[in-house]
């Protein structure tokens, strides 16, 4: 069966789509990696069902859709119960596989996960796709909303467009935790990714559409006051969550999702933290696939000689 999406909600058919007519076991060769990127670029959201994963395989997946990213992982410490540190560990176990301590450091990643954010904006370059994979859901919530900036921004009235049209908005990568109250970082930490500047509204590489490009990473706005950009901030990010711009994924194991971290935000939602939820995320980095594979050619070539 040839690979095909279908959208999962026909009153947002360029939204969330369902995918289904591939392994994601099997290497990816770059004519499925152009359809799978002509999929992101309509849908900005695809889910894979029925996709039971090794972590090694779900990295070949990943590494097969570009250059792969770590975020986070220059500031905080390495985990020690997966494989990679390319994987990331969204659960609530610690190293032993066992229910992590309330006070873990990985619970208070998955309590920042429920901030709305894209993954990496505090970069350059930043993260593209973002996969993650369900090895065990939560028995109860946990699930995943995605938010489309494109409608958000679509939906903007022209003065408000006009407004923000050439404004920058900083992200940094301890914006989230420090609101958390997550404060214990030395200087080398914190200084392991600087603030970013990045337009507020961006064009879609892929498919030319205007996005908002906001979140929990997002610190001010320069050129305003911190006040008034951060009251920017905040009233676009609840224009752009309404309920009309969010699909929610719930979670069964074997499920994959992907999304476009270029015009889209995600946030998970609260579960029982005291019952085991398992998932991990790969994630790419926003670069040309076909420039960075040439580039490794040529370095491998290079050494060689």
């Amino acid at each position: 069966m040839p690979f095909n999406v279908t959208p999962l909600d026909s009153a947002r058919p360029d939204f969330a789509g369902l995918a289904t007519g591939i392994d994601l076991s099997e290497p990816v060769n770059e004519a499925l990696a152009s359809q799978i990127d002509d999929a992101m670029n309509r849908y900005a959201v695809l889910v894979f069902r029925g996709q039971p994963l090794t972590q090694d395989q779900q990295l070949d997946f990943a590494r097969g859709l570009g250059p792969l990213d770590v975020g986070f992982k220059r500031v905080a410490s390495p985990h020690a119960r997966l494989k990679y540190q390319e994987l990331a560990d969204i659960s609530n176990l610690n190293e032993e596989g066992e229910i992590a301590d309330r006070n873990h450091r990985r619970i208070v990643g998955n309590l920042a996960n429920q901030l709305w954010h894209s993954d990496s904006s505090f970069q350059k370059p930043s993260a593209r796709y973002s996969m993650l994979h369900c090895v065990v859901p939560a028995a109860k919530g946990g699930e995943t909303e995605f938010a489309d900036m494109r409608a958000a921004y679509d939906a903007l009235e022209d003065d408000r467009k006009a407004e923000l049209d050439g404004l920058e908005v900083e992200h940094y990568a301890l914006h989230s935790r420090f609101f958390l109250g997550d404060t214990d970082y030395d200087e080398a930490q914190r200084a392991a990714l600087p603030p970013v500047q990045w337009p507020l509204v961006r064009q879609h590489a892929g498919s030319h559409r205007k996005h908002l490009y906001i979140g929990a990473h997002a610190t001010h706005v320069p050129g305003r006051t911190v006040a008034e950009g951060r009251m920017m901030l905040v009233d676009l990010l609840e224009h752009a969550t309404q309920r009309q711009f969010v699909y929610t994924h719930s979670w069964q194991a074997g499920d994959l999702v992907i999304w476009d971290n270029r015009c889209t935000l995600h946030r998970g939602r609260h579960y029982d933290l005291s019952q085991h939820r398992e998932l991990r995320r790969a994630t790419t980095q926003d670069i040309d696939r076909t420039a960075a594979t040439a580039a490794t050619a040529a370095t491998a070539e290079h050494g060689a000689n």
